[in-house]
């Protein structure tokens, strides 16, 4: 057997692609997994590392500003170049299945498989499509995403096939219990976790250091670990000159590399609103405030938030809206509402999908035995 992956452009749509290779090689031996990316994509770099190969294609992207009709042109070129490119690594793999999970590297490979009769399928983790997504959409054999609501903004909705978006086993490796023990928590005081992305955001770093100011005065009623990414030694700054660089209980990390830990012992979440971040807020139902990026395509992040939020799981909080004083009287009256909390983590029980990835690789088979049949 042999399964193509294709995915690029976030963590987000290249995890679901490598944990579903994953559990191809564990069920069936002698399974052959290539991924496909774009030039000089962040996938070149993730991919390797989980030990997989992978091939590009020329990256190409649209612009709809009126004065970009040069990039336009070359866009229309790049993507004739990437048709040629997907057609040869097809010719040379002949996979018997191809999967998309988004990127626009996903585009020219599914669509050319699609052409040939090859078994194809794309996965959506964002509540609303993108427009690669979108597009494949009327030329796949099946369509999988994420969520119930996300059916509705497809053409053919009997195409499409909830499975949730898969989420790394570690994330289900620990109780809260135990990973407070882990971090050291010996209290009963509860533990808020915040974090902008592995990049960090300034805009959302500030607002942080302002609420960590306030919680401290306050006396610290709950412990506090905050990711700060590229802007942790900014946000070290301006709480050395608050007098509050080393307070016992707040741990400012530049990353946080133990994520899944950290999360399972937390007791509120804020943080933004990518697929993949949802996807484990659901899974281990933690309440959260989401505040959505403002500087994503179409916006897609406040429409994540938007459905854990109209479930009840969480709370939306815009970035226009949002400020340190906000967050903090957010993060205080969530944390002193334990049925609020409870409810909150029920909704997100309700509608996680906590085997996505088994899902999804039920999906792909049935949909392989049915095209050989």
């Amino acid at each position: 057997m042999r399964v193509l992956f294709t995915c690029g452009g976030t963590a987000g749509h290249v995890n679901p692609a490598v944990a579903l290779a994953q559990m191809f090689q564990t069920r069936n031996s002698g399974c052959e997994v290539l991924f496909v990316g774009a030039d000089g994509g962040m996938e070149t770099r993730l991919v390797p590392k989980e030990g997989y190969p992978i091939e590009t294609v020329t990256n190409f992207r649209r612009s709809l500003s009126p004065a970009s009709i040069g990039h336009n042109v070359r866009t229309l070129l790049n993507m004739n170049k990437s048709r040629k490119q997907a057609n040869a690594i097809l010719d040379r793999f002949q996979p018997d299945l191809v999967v998309g999970t988004g990127g626009y590297a996903s585009f020219p490979v599914v669509k050319a498989a699609a052409k040939r009769g090859i078994p194809t399928a794309v996965h959506e983790s964002n509540a609303v499509p993108g427009l690669t997504t979108k597009t494949l959409s009327k030329v796949v054999d099946v369509v999988m995403v994420g969520f119930e609501e996300s059916r509705s903004h497809y053409d053919d909705p009997g195409k499409v096939v909830v499975t949730g978006t898969p989420v790394r086993t570690d994330f289900f490796r620990y109780t809260r219990k135990e990973a407070r023990a882990e971090l050291g928590l010996t209290d009963d005081r509860p533990l808020v976790l915040s974090v902008w992305g592995n990049l960090g955001a300034e805009v959302m770093n500030c607002q942080m250091a302002e609420c960590i100011a306030l919680e401290c005065r306050d006396g610290a009623p709950f412990h506090h670990i905050h990711g700060a990414g590229r802007d942790y030694r900014a946000v070290l700054d301006a709480l050395q000159g608050s007098g509050l660089a080393n307070h016992p209980e707040v741990d400012v990390r530049e990353y946080i590399y133990d994520m899944p830990l950290v999360m399972a012992a937390a007791d509120l979440v804020l943080c933004r609103a990518g697929a993949s971040t949802i996807a484990e807020i659901a899974a281990i139902a933690k309440p959260a405030v989401l505040v959505p990026s403002p500087n994503v395509v179409a916006d897609h992040q406040t429409k994540n938030a938007r459905v854990l939020a109209n479930a009840g799981g969480a709370v939306l909080l815009p970035e226009g809206e949002s400020s340190g004083e906000k967050l903090y009287a957010l993060m205080t009256g969530l944390l002193s509402d334990a049925p609020r909390r409870e409810a909150m983590s029920r909704a997100l029980r309700d509608m996680a999908v906590p085997d996505a990835a088994e899902q999804i690789y039920q999906t792909l088979v049935r949909l392989m035995e049915k095209r050989a049949n």
